[in-house]
């Protein structure tokens, strides 16, 4: 079955054309796009034109027609039911078809009507069903009823797993009865219905060897790829078959014919397909044709395999470019007033089929609208889906130089392979070496306009897998809708404002190619989050003004007009915040552009919208008044804008809308702005990350109504986002049509030990040495507790002896050695966390020492996959340990083990040191990775034996028998990440887009645990939705469900949790490859499955006697980005929840039938309704908005953040409803009550809970308290698979270990400071998250913030450093301390509160100049 799966893909633009169709009806268009037609008269003048290819039929966006309202089930297929009109005694031939496309259609409708006006020998009935359809019940139903009197089946493209299993479940029990099965690719099971005489697929499978024979043989003679070797073997088979004399021989040979007849896809050729089949297989037909002549069918007649197609062409296609050009340049370009030397030439990818059965006017469109601005165009087909031979064919001339400016992918498929089998590197390869912007447009497939209009979500999930998620992985960007079907026809059509947009945008891109450098404009546009002056140039580890410095240098070095920019980053900084007496002095920022209220409203169409929210301009945000205000400072052509914020921060009303509102008017402005006054070509949004992306609109494929789509409207963007954070990158790619360049975070160091924590660890190290002295060894244990008693580590170990009373003379040594033990594991695991320092700078490669750090991280894991051990097992395999024994001693605190675990930490750094330092120079940088053997000495000390320097730094921290042989394979792994690591791409990155290039694809991630990710400055990717979960996932998962499990039933007296309320996160599911998704279904004891093709699409339920316990209930809050990309794995994850809730089990082994049972009878709904579990915000709308209030102080108490909470995450997810989220907030409360465990994931060093608001604005602690009968709070557990080590702890303890290695640590302040302005703000912004954990979980130790008092405000000469470095930040310091107090989550001395209040005035009087 191979074979279909490749065949899968070749079918979608697969094609056979003949030349003599007759005409057909003409598809009357709703609205005609008059722009192109005057432009392109001779389109409709030229005859040729006619007959090619429809009129141009456009259709306008009427999104604002509705809203709501599902999806996928407004098509009919009664409009494809064909029933004679007369049947003059002639047998009827019932056909039933299936198909995943419409454009067949007209073409079936046509052979149908022909065949019953003209054929003496069959009358045809005929019904056709889109796949998507029989999701719809009643659909089903009809589509049963169809089947039980039809004669032939015909089904193609059937890939949905789903909707493959009902299509089998009907036409498998008649198979025998019907005369004929024709399927053309589609998953295996279905295929396998084949039926044609003798011939089945069983005994296609009985000549595997001659296929794979001659797929071999032709990639041996013209290096053809599978599609293409598809194609050939498709042609040649008929005709040998056409010579053996068996009768299986003819019967296969009718099969292929078919094939043929329906690649073709005019009403000719499936008219001939219809009457072959019928002659010669139906019963009644056949038995009606005894003694009567059969009716010799015409050979199909075929297109070229690849080609240049135009819609006005007299040859219909060209195979060389040299004689498309000779009548492109000489006739058609001066007719259509395009001058070929001077037009941008823009190469557009098309779909076979849509030629062959005609169904082009989407594609006419497109090509008419871009010639009416000026452009050359140069479209291609494939007969396969591997579209790399075209594009390596016809974009190039004679001299092998690209002659694109441009290329968009009509076809909406990755560039190799399409939808079943992509070839990804290939691809890139191809793409990078024509080296020009690569937009891959969608045409709807599985909904009508209609219902993508009237649908919030927007792209059908499906859809979004296969043609949004695989091209961007070749590196594509702009996922603009541009077409759809009609209902009633089936035809496609294109979207006007789509394709006017698309047309706009390639333009635009096109001309960053072609201007030269010194007249273009850029936007730098930079952030201010929370709105307040303190916090101008916010961006996720990024030093934005002196990223923003190395930017205007490499402009100002590649010949872009910078002005009199400044070179120093305080004199940017500052020449945007206004002069430095000012940015103290003036609550405003600089003022570059004042725009009138009536110039607002002439150059922003959709300005009057706004005041539905707003109300008129100019509205008191951003805005003097009178006019609207543009903040930033221009400097030559470049401009730095400050990007205004939501406007609805410090607003609690608002807050609490379930769906977020529209942007306001200073929002507005600032875009049109941009684009219309100062008239750049090019906007780089910088850093991660601002709102653009997050505005109201569709999910996925924007409408005209969408605000992203309304703002950015046609310039190009490109997006400077961390590297480790792909899903939010992957919003901006999709909603804001940006191209994405990834930036490195800064290298991850170990925490440190600082004050008492740093006296713990000698005090231990003292007990080491001296723990059998029967004097000084308990001597030093009474020092070691009292220590940790003052280092409040009394919280975290819970069998610390207490201080009144206690002697450790009076305890055995075992007793010395646990209390030992356990402060050291406590300290090693705060000391070992990982801190990433300081924050990164674009164009600056880590030095040597970061490069460790970040190494030391990659060797410690595992790789099975690579065959490659972490360096930690390899040396404790050394000394006879297995590494996860070692973890789990250390873990509880034995302390051999701790110290054994210490060692191998140690011995693991020096050894990647030792690597590092062969590479090194002498400024403490690595400019050139040598390999070892590369070095003569290298080869040398081989010869004589001496060990490689890591082996050796290992054998001298203690190891001696480590194995030489068992390290090689981490340190070439090594070698090469250092390679990446140190690679500097981030400001070619930039450039290759601002200079309208290709920017190469990579992964997003935890460069840690994908190291792939490296090198940065390259256009990041999601990864395949339809891969997730990985078995790989899915068993670190199942140990994961394990721990939380046992530590819950210990902590229980031995009973499980009946329900746990998980948070799924985009970037943790993209960066564990679905780790956190797999605990949901592991939980509920539902497993998932891969489909025939590998895609994970399925779920099974775990039987319970090999569960082994009761399945536990879970409700799921999906964060906004989660939704946005893994909407099929939301439908996975509410298929196995629905499962476990049907199953028939005792109610005590199955509590998620036991709660959706009780929900059911008190809400009054059926089961299956009542055990919806997976929940998120409505479409276009992101976060609880809990995190906003917080961080603006804009809340009046807990009972409105909780509200907050359910208002806007209380949306479910319904699979038998998938075209929506539906406001289920009753529901969402009834499941939420039944909550025992809060659970969330941390997955990344880089990104802890305190780090960023979205941990604890998705936290539903206090709201279950508030829910549950008896208002208990339920326990708050975190699973940490930051290293090896996974670790399941309470919330409480992880937000311990975070303050102590963050906020209080001088490593990690001391690093931020150094960077100036921007680092008082990160302290700032990780003492505001520690209060968000207050007020959502109540899981703060009071010490967190008194210690912190201490650090920041106690210490006057910190206190000073503070104001001067960035006042603003620093006052919401000292607001924050005041509001913790206030709001009676931190208790201290009224002394302290005194000093914070008359700080508190002295900071706000120096603000405001007083």
């Amino acid at each position: 079955m191979a074979s279909f799966k490749f065949a899968a893909a070749v079918l979608l633009s697969l094609g056979a054309s003949t030349y003599g169709w007759s005409s057909r009806t003409p598809f009357v268009p709703k609205t005609i796009q008059q722009s192109a037609i005057q432009t392109n008269a001779l389109y409709a003048a030229d005859s040729v034109a006619a007959r090619r290819s429809t009129s141009l039929q456009v259709v306008s966006d009427p999104t604002e027609v509705s809203a709501g309202g599902g999806m996928f089930t407004a098509s009919n297929a009664e409009n494809r039911r064909i029933v004679p009109e007369d049947v003059r005694g002639r047998p009827t031939m019932k056909i039933v078809y299936v198909v995943l496309e419409s454009q067949y259609q007209s073409s079936m409708t046509a052979a149908a009507k022909r065949i019953n006006a003209g054929s003496d020998n069959m009358a045809i009935e005929c019904v056709g069903y889109l796949l998507e359809e029989l999701r719809n019940e009643d659909a089903f139903e009809q589509f049963k009823k169809d089947m039980e009197d039809a004669n032939v089946f015909i089904g193609s493209l059937i890939f949905v797993q789903e909707l493959a299993e009902k299509v089998t479940e009907v036409v498998e029990p008649l198979r025998d009865q019907l005369d004929a099965v024709l399927v053309f690719p589609s998953m295996p099971e279905v295929m396998r219905l084949n039926k044609v005489g003798s011939f089945t697929m069983k005994n296609l499978g009985q000549s595997k060897s001659v296929v794979a024979d001659f797929m071999k043989k032709k990639k041996q003679e013209d290096g053809s790829s599978f599609e293409e070797g598809m194609l050939k073997l498709l042609r040649t088979l008929p005709k040998v078959l056409k010579f053996l004399p068996s009768d299986k021989a003819a019967d296969a040979r009718t099969f292929m014919m078919s094939f043929q007849y329906w690649l073709g896809g005019s009403p000719e050729n499936l008219e001939s397909l219809l009457l072959m089949v019928g002659q010669d297989y139906v019963g009644p037909v056949k038995e009606s044709m005894k003694g009567k002549e059969k009716v010799v069918m015409e050979e199909p007649v075929l297109l070229p395999d690849t080609a240049i197609w135009h819609p006005v062409a007299p040859d219909m296609v060209f195979e060389t470019n040299e004689k498309y050009f000779q009548w492109y340049n000489n006739e058609h370009c001066p007719d259509a007033g395009i001058d070929p030397k001077t037009a941008p030439t823009i190469g557009i990818i098309l779909q076979k089929s849509h030629i062959n059965t005609k169904d082009d006017t989407h594609y006419v469109s497109l090509i008419a609208e871009l010639e009416s601005r000026g452009a050359r165009v140069v479209p291609i087909y494939s007969g396969g889906l591997d579209f790399s031979g075209p594009v390596e064919s016809y974009m190039y001339d004679a001299s092998g130089k690209s002659i694109v400016d441009t290329v968009i992918n009509l076809t909406g498929f990755a560039l190799v392979g399409g939808p079943a089998s992509q070839d990804h590197k290939k691809a890139a390869k191809v793409l990078k070496k024509l080296n020009v912007p690569y937009m891959c447009a969608v045409p709807l497939v599985f909904q009508s306009f209609e219902e993508w209009q009237s649908s919030e979500l927007g792209l059908h999930p499906i859809q979004v897998a296969l043609q949004v998620s695989l091209p961007e992985i070749d590196g594509a960007i702009e996922p603009i809708i541009y077409a759809g079907r009609e209902g009633a026809t089936g035809r496609s059509v294109p979207l006007a404002d789509r394709v006017n947009l698309l047309a706009d945008r390639a333009m635009k891109w096109s001309n960053l190619r072609i201007k030269k450098n010194q007249d273009k404009k850029i936007a730098v546009t930079i952030f201010s989050f929370p709105p307040d002056k303190g916090n101008v140039g916010t961006a996720a580890y990024l030093d934005v003004f002196d990223s923003i410095k190395a930017v205007l240098k490499q402009l100002k070095q590649d010949g872009y007009d910078v002005g009199e920019a400044p070179d120093s980053k305080e004199d940017i900084m500052e020449s945007v915040l206004n002069d430095p007496e000012a940015r103290i002095n003036s609550p405003e920022l600089n003022v570059a552009y004042r725009m009138s209220t009536d110039e607002y409203y002439e150059l922003t169409p959709y300005a009057k919208d706004l005041e539905e929210n707003w109300g008129p301009a100019p509205g008191n945000l951003n805005s003097d008044g009178q006019n609207l205000v543009v903040y930033g400072k221009q400097f030559g052509n470049v401009f730095i804008g400050v990007q205004p914020s939501f406007g609805y921060e410090g607003d609690p009303m608002r807050l609490l809308f379930a769906k977020s509102a529209s942007p306001h008017h200073g929002f507005a402005a600032y875009y049109t702005y941009l684009e219309k006054i100062f008239q750049a070509d090019a906007v780089l949004h910088f850093g991660t990350h601002g709102s653009l992306e997050f505005m109201p609109g569709k999910q996925v494929g924007m409408s005209g109504q969408c605000y992203p789509d309304r703002l950015i409207n046609s310039l190009p963007s490109a997006y400077l986002y961390a590297a480790n954070n792909p899903s939010e990158a992957t919003i901006a790619k999709r909603r804001s049509y940006s191209a994405t360049v990834s930036y490195l975070t800064p290298p991850a160091e170990n925490a440190g030990l600082y004050k008492g924590l740093k006296e713990l660890k000698e005090l231990i190290s003292s007990y080491q040495g001296l723990r059998e002295n029967q004097a000084r060894g308990p001597a030093i244990i009474n020092s070691i507790v009292s220590t940790a008693w003052t280092c409040n580590l009394d919280k975290d170990i819970s069998d610390l002896p207490n201080l009144e009373g206690y002697d450790a003379k009076n305890d055995n040594q075992e007793r010395r050695d646990d209390i030992a033990g356990k402060v050291y594991a406590q300290i090693m695991q705060i000391e070992s966390r990982l801190l990433p320092c300081g924050l990164h700078t674009v164009g600056v490669p880590p030095s040597a020492e970061e490069a460790i750090a970040t190494l030391v991280n990659i060797a410690q894991l595992d790789r099975p996959d690579d065959k490659i051990e972490g360096i930690p097992r390899v040396i404790a395999s050394s000394v006879g340990r297995e590494i996860n024994e070692v973890y789990r001693g250390n873990n509880q605190g034995i302390l051999t083990d701790v110290e054994m675990n210490e060692k191998i930490v140690q011995a693991s750094r020096l050894a990647v040191r030792a690597l590092v330092l062969q590479s090194t120079d002498s400024s403490g940088r690595v400019k050139e990775v040598k390999n070892f053997f590369d070095e003569a000495g290298g080869f040398f000390g081989k010869m004589i034996g001496a060990k490689k320097p890591w082996t050796q730094a290992i054998i001298d921290a203690g190891f001696p028998e480590v194995s030489d042989e068992r390290l090689a394979p981490v340190f070439t792994y090594l070698e090469f990440c250092l390679k990446q690591i140190v690679a500097n791409n981030e400001l070619p990155g930039i450039m290759t887009l601002l200079n309208g290039q290709f920017l190469m694809p990579a992964p997003g991630g935890d460069p840690i645990r994908n190291p792939d990710v490296l090198p940065t400055g390259r256009n990041m990717h999601a990864l395949d939705p339809s891969s997730i979960p990985t078995q790989a996932a899915v068993e670190v998962a199942e140990d994961v469900v394990r721990k939380l499990i046992e530590k819950l039933a210990d902590e229980n007296d031995g009973k499980y949790p009946e329900s746990i309320a998980f948070t799924l996160w985009g970037t943790d599911n993209i960066k564990t490859y679905g780790e956190s998704l797999a605990q949901v279904l592991a939980l509920a004891g539902v497993r998932p499955v891969s489909d025939s093709l590998g895609r994970v699409n399925k779920v099974e339920l775990i039987p319970l006697e090999e569960l082994g316990r009761p399945r536990i209930d879970v409700v799921v809050s999906c964060s906004g980005v989660f939704r946005d990309l893994f909407i099929n794995q939301m439908n996975l994850m509410d298929r196995g929840i629905k499962l476990a809730a049907e199953a028939d089990e005792p109610l005590d082994q199955n509590f998620v039938r036991k709660h959706a049972i009780a929900q059911a009878e008190e809400l009054n709904v059926s089961i299956r309704e009542a055990a919806c579990r997976v929940f998120s915000n409505s479409a276009g709308s992101y976060s609880a908005n809990v995190g906003l209030a917080i961080e603006n102080g804009g809340w009046e108490d807990e009972a409105q953040l909780q509200e907050q909470f359910l208002t806007r995450k209380g949306f479910a997810f319904n699979a038998d409803k998938p075209g929506m989220m539906e406001q289920q907030a009753d529901l969402f409360k009834s499941a939420l009550k039944t909550v025992d465990v809060t659970f969330q994931n941390l997955d990344s060093s880089e990104i802890s809970i305190t780090d960023v608001s979205h941990y604890y604005d998705s936290d539903p602690t206090k709201v279950v308290a508030g829910l549950r009968d008896d208002k208990k709070k339920p326990m708050s557990l975190m699973a940490d698979t930051t290293t090896a080590n996974a670790q399941v702890r309470t919330l409480s303890e992880t937000v311990r270990l975070d303050a102590r290695t963050k906020l209080l640590n001088p490593k990690f302040y001391e690093g931020m400071l150094s960077t100036g302005y921007e680092g008082v703000r990160e302290i700032q912004k990780r003492l505001r998250n520690t209060l968000g954990w207050s007020a959502t979980a109540g899981e703060v130790d009071n010490f967190v913030f008194e210690d912190a008092n201490e650090v920041f405000i106690d210490d006057a000469e910190m206190q000073q450093r503070l104001l001067d470095t960035n006042p603003n930040a620093f006052r919401d310091m000292v607001t924050t301390f005041l509001e913790a107090n206030g709001r009676g989550y931190w208790e201290t001395s009224e002394e302290n509160i005194e000093r914070l209040q008359e700080l508190y005035a002295e900071v706000e009087d120096r603000i405001e100049g007083v």
